[in-house]
């Protein structure tokens, strides 16, 4: 007789190793789910009349992203916080590219040194996370400044004579940003170019394939996952970025991490500035989820064929 074929069971209590992940369970709890959640609530309550929040559910503060209310109670459209957002995003982009572009040629060194050496020039490249940020980015206050290096071998060779400060400009921020987060990008694409199998760039040489050529399709599409990797490292990260806009921008050029900082400060706005965090958080989501998908989708493809 035929049996019938076993319906699949649910794994176990057991089988989930609860209680070897409860620390980790707990951590996660204690340290991302109940401060974001914190932050979803008051980001739906009512500002109170000396600042702060009052628990009063309102749509108010994610209506105040894109209008502001008239004297008569209509909304109107502002522009002005979709502004900010367009350009947090169009830096962010150029300091993902320029780090990408700086990035690769650094790390392809790297990968053809002796392993001492190379152990080195890694060490070398973390050495800035060993100082505090703000250090790093006050070093580029006396760097650019009047009187910085830069202005000075300008000066010396009489090119800065009609030229402004190089300080508190979109290009100070984008310097900025590129010396805090290329180690980001140099550190996952090196780790690509080194499972890279030399035999298939020698093979594409004896197929009389060129540097670009071999560049172009041998090397480049093999470190694709490594240069996606550091892009998504960097780009995340200059989302949220206060201290170069602050120090580096002089608090003239908003961007979204310092308008998120100035509702919980000065404007003493928190729904406000809970709601620009979620919106935020909610787009980085949505993208690394769709980054995601992609993925799973090319692998898919790749075991298919």
């Amino acid at each position: 007789m035929n049996q019938r074929p076993k319906s699949p069971s649910w794994p176990k209590l057991s089988d989930w190793n609860v209680l070897g992940l409860l620390p980790a369970h707990l951590i996660m709890l204690m340290t991302l789910i109940i401060p974001v959640g914190i932050i979803v609530l008051v980001s739906f309550s009512t500002r109170g009349p000396y600042g702060g929040f009052d628990y009063v559910f309102t749509t108010a503060p994610y209506k105040q992203i894109l209008f502001n209310e008239g004297w008569s109670g209509e909304l109107e459209f502002n522009p002005q916080y979709l502004i900010v957002v367009a350009r947090t995003v169009i830096l962010s982009l150029a300091t993902t590219i320029i780090c990408l572009a700086l990035s690769f040629p650094v790390a392809y060194f790297i990968s053809l040194q002796k392993t001492s050496a190379k152990m080195l020039l890694i060490y070398l490249v973390t050495l800035p996370f060993w100082v505090s940020m703000i250090v790093r980015v006050y070093s580029w206050i006396i760097i650019l400044g009047n009187d910085g290096v830069i202005a000075k071998a300008l000066r010396a060779l009489g090119i800065n004579e009609n030229m402004g400060s190089l300080l508190f400009t979109d290009t100070a921020m984008l310097i900025g940003l590129v010396y805090s987060y290329i180690p980001l990008m140099i550190l996952p694409v090196f780790a690509s170019i080194e499972k890279l199998d030399p035999a298939l760039v020698e093979a594409s040489h004896d197929l009389y394939g060129s540097r670009l050529t071999t560049l172009r399709r041998v090397i480049l599409p093999l470190c694709r996952p490594g240069m996606a990797a550091g892009a998504i490292l960097v780009f995340v990260p200059c989302l949220g970025a206060v201290l170069e806009p602050v120090l580096l921008g002089g608090g003239k050029t908003m961007m979204m991490g310092n308008l998120i900082q100035l509702q919980f400060g000065a404007a003493r706005n928190w729904p406000l500035g809970a709601a620009i965090s979620i919106v935020l958080m909610c787009a980085v989501m949505i993208f690394l989820l769709w980054r995601g998908v992609q993925a799973m989708r090319k692998e898919g493809r790749e075991a298919s064929a």
